[in-house]
């Protein structure tokens, strides 16, 4: 089991930067590849970006492409989601999770999850 926990959303003015982080614990931090996810009201659960078990290997959503950045600190157990040039389309919950295989962009392929950060971009 990996127990992932989201911390670091609120509310934020359009054009502004938040930072999320992920902290995991459980199983061997660096045998999973993690992912985070974006679910707005009433829409399916976006993928937003992947990162791999050594940080070397990412991609985005092309929604998010030149804005967010992901990240990841291996001793400290910990993923982090810089998001800059926030936008109101970007309010969501945001969702990290941690899959075995890499580049996944689909939520099936993910075997654990957070509970969810909320965030919020006012115009």
């Amino acid at each position: 089991q990996v127990q992932l926990v989201e911390s670091g959303g609120g509310l934020v003015q359009a054009g502004g930067s938040l930072r999320l982080s992920c902290a995991a614990s459980g199983r061997t931090f660096t045998n999973y590849n993690f992912g985070w996810f974006r679910q707005a009201p009433g829409k399916e659960r976006e993928f937003v970006t992947t990162i791999s078990r050594s940080g070397g290997i990412t991609s985005y959503g092309d929604s998010v492409k030149g804005r967010f950045t992901v990240s990841r600190d291996n001793a400290k157990n910990t993923v982090f989601l810089q998001m800059n040039s926030l936008k109101p389309e970007d309010t969501a919950v945001y969702y990290c999770a941690a899959a075995i295989l890499p580049r996944r962009t689909r939520p099936e392929d993910y075997a654990y999850w957070g509970q969810g950060t909320q965030v919020t971009v006012s115009s």
